[in-house]
């Protein structure tokens, strides 16, 4: 290295954005305490930052650099955190895998990633195998906690090592490479249900500044004890929660996805201050026969996100928790926090989103890229730093999604007279229905409202001969909830306008899922395309 390059490498590790290097600082400020727990496991933020670095100095020694990516195809687990900032570390560009995909979108995700290298859990060495064919740029592979038992690796060319093997003899001091603050820090996949995947790159400084966006208006602090339930591959729980509570130094409780029991047992157990979960977790939470004799007094903030929770189970959901509620809105694209319904607000604006987050501008605007008023529907469109470098490989959709210059999110909404924002609906989501458009979830939520024993209803379009699309309610009762068809539409008319009532309301025991527990209203789309054929 000459005396220019080491003057820019210095300069870059004195100023920089990088999210690996917020790890660094909380470990060289508190060692000792606890980062991560993960089962039985407990990391120091000195230990995690010691395997953090091993795992970066040994994929550096392998030959991935700056600008490389990198696989994750992981549970909620301490490797999945080590690997991403030790990415984070090198400048190597962390592309989580969702566990929820089938062998041939992963596929896709390894080839349009061009990863070099993946980090898989043991047990999911078989689906990683269905998918690497054509993915011939991939000339590793780490294994955590030891390689299958009796693993052949047959004719297959890349080298498969243990991670245990692969980072024990690299040293654990700093990993010092240049990294510039806008280098994307992961690749993170939005579902495609009409199209391929968009590959979202968001960059260190969009992270690192969202994450501290998360810590003023959540009110973290550093002696905060966070249960990580939600997927890590999934940005809410990844830069929504852990990078924001890992600049803080606080404590993260990994559990791998939602079990009530054990929610409520590791909440009493470890002290929790904070939880996250979505709205349907916190009424089983609520449905459990002992609920309100369980001790939450260690609880601070219950955070929850992608929809706002029904009026009567965010009330009784207060009273029974007996701390904050706090709502985060936002998406991928965004890194991912937008809007935060702060816990003050909670009761006197329910159905809101809340107020646009620090570093966040938000307007509504009509489809000629006109900013609308107060009180008129619109798309939501945004600026701010946490906003995505652009999608990967698609110059066209980034195009796209900048127009006008403003992010546009796809979602309307609008604002009302006190500025707070109200989601509408997915654009693509609206139901067409004799010439009107109804939003969805205004109907969902009146259903919500009118009959307890609902559990949880999703309302779609489906064709109709004569409606163009009819507005169809899906619905899952409460255990022992009485309710019929007849019942629940003859309330709706008397709550709705007629044309926003629905024309049916289906009854199913389950509802289709992505893996961080989304439903998926294309699946239900195509599943009764046909209810009013005839």
């Amino acid at each position: 290295m000459d005396s220019d390059d080491q003057y820019e490498l210095f300069r870059n590790l004195v100023r920089r954005v990088n999210i690996g290097d917020t790890l660094t600082r909380s470990a060289s400020r508190m060692p000792e305490k606890i980062a991560l727990i993960d089962a039985g496991r407990r990391y120091s933020y000195r230990e995690l930052n010691s395997e953090v670095n091993q795992l970066a100095w040994s994929l550096s020694e392998y030959g991935l650099s700056r600008g490389d990516s990198l696989a994750l195809m992981a549970g909620n687990c301490a490797e999945f955190l080590i690997t991403y900032y030790a990415c984070a570390k090198l400048g190597v560009i962390c592309v989580p895998v969702n566990l929820g995909w089938k062998s041939p979108e992963i596929s896709y995700l390894l080839k349009h990633s061009q990863a070099k290298a993946v980090v898989v859990e043991s047990h999911l060495v078989p689906s990683l195998r269905e998918s690497l064919d054509g993915a011939d740029q991939i000339s590793l592979v780490v294994v955590t906690k030891g390689l299958v038992d009796h693993f052949d690796p047959g004719s297959d060319s890349r080298t498969w090592v243990s991670l245990e093997d692969f980072s024990s003899l690299s040293a654990s001091l700093e990993p010092e490479f240049f990294v510039d603050d806008r280098d994307p820090v992961s690749y993170l996949y939005t579902s495609g249900t009409t199209s391929a995947p968009k590959c979202v790159a968001s960059s260190h400084l969009s992270v690192y500044l969202e994450s501290m966006t998360v810590d003023v208006e959540m009110d973290l602090k550093a002696s905060d004890r966070s249960v990580a339930l939600m997927p890590l591959f999934h940005t809410a729980q990844l830069n929504g929660i852990v990078t924001p509570l890992v600049i803080l130094g606080a404590t993260i409780i990994l559990l791998r996805g939602f079990n009530a029991d054990l929610l409520l047992e590791t909440i009493e157990k470890e002290g929790a201050t904070h939880i996250f979960c979505l709205p349907m977790m916190y009424r089983a939470l609520l449905d459990r026969p002992d609920i309100e004799e369980r001790d939450f007094s260690t609880l601070r903030i219950a955070a929850y996100a992608m929809a706002p929770m029904p009026d009567g189970d965010l009330k009784r959901a207060i009273e029974v928790f007996g701390c904050g509620f706090a709502l985060a809105f936002g998406q991928t694209e965004m890194a991912p926090v937008t809007t935060v319904f702060k816990p003050e607000f909670q009761l006197a604006y329910a159905g809101s989103v809340g107020q646009a987050a620090v570093n966040t501008q938000i307007e509504i605007m009509d489809d000629y890229g006109r900013i609308l008023p107060w009180g008129m529907s619109g798309e939501i469109v945004y600026r701010s730093p946490h906003a995505l470098e652009g999608y990967a490989r698609n110059e066209e959709a980034t195009r796209e999604v900048f127009a006008f210059g403003w992010f546009h999110s796809g979602d309307i909404g609008h604002f009302d007279h006190d500025g707070f924002l109200w989601f509408e609906d997915r654009k693509k989501d609206v139901i067409k229905t004799g010439g009107e458009n109804v939003a969805s979830v205004e109907v969902e939520k009146a259903i919500y409202d009118a009959a307890y024993g609902v559990q949880e209803v999703v309302v779609i379009g489906l064709p109709h001969a004569h409606w163009g699309e009819a507005i169809t309610a899906v619905v899952t009762k409460r255990p022992g909830a009485d309710l019929t068809e007849d019942e629940l539409i003859a309330i709706l008319k008397e709550r709705l306008s007629g044309f926003k009532a629905p024309k049916a309301v289906v009854f199913v025991d389950e509802m289709p899922r992505t893996s961080t527990g989304k439903v998926q209203k294309h699946i239900l789309r195509e599943q009764f395309a046909d209810y009013y054929k005839n």
